[in-house]
């Protein structure tokens, strides 16, 4: 995940992968299939890890100003934390990623879209309980 993280998809080499694991190249292809198989088991890790401090704070924080806060604030750490690559990894793969690997680039895509969802939807919930007021435009988020 964290070669991934800091070199992108397309800067990531077979050989950084297989250090990184401690196995070689056919133990790769044999668990994997394939480099963009195991991009995305890294980019599951990351979303379920690194990535998950923006769907616990929209889950979890009572007031959607309050999710919305913590969000910023605890990816703004994640993303500078020492020992690990800075920014976020969907983002910096997606912007290194050429038209020559759409399909890992609409993965990426889809992650992004995903976390405007759960952004809107939270946005709604805060409509809903009556934290945000009923003309909010919870449709804002997508641009």
């Amino acid at each position: 995940m964290e070669v991934f993280w800091e070199h992108g998809y397309e800067g990531a080499s077979l050989s950084e992968l297989t250090a990184a694991m401690g196995i070689n190249s056919p133990s790769l292809y044999a668990a994997f299939g394939c480099k963009e198989a195991l991009f995305r088991e890294a980019v599951a890790l990351y979303n379920a890890t690194e990535g998950s401090v923006t769907s616990a704070a929209l889950r979890d924080e009572p007031m959607a100003r309050d999710a919305v806060e913590a969000m910023l604030r605890n990816n703004a750490y994640r993303y500078t934390a020492l020992g690990k690559p800075s920014g976020c990894m969907i983002v910096l793969a997606a912007t290194t990623c050429t038209p020559a690997n759409s399909r890992v680039r609409a993965h990426l895509a889809e992650c992004r879209s995903d976390a405007r969802d759960a952004l809107r939807h939270r946005f709604e919930r805060g409509v809903v309980e009556g934290d945000l007021p009923a003309e909010a435009d919870t449709a804002a988020p997508h641009g």
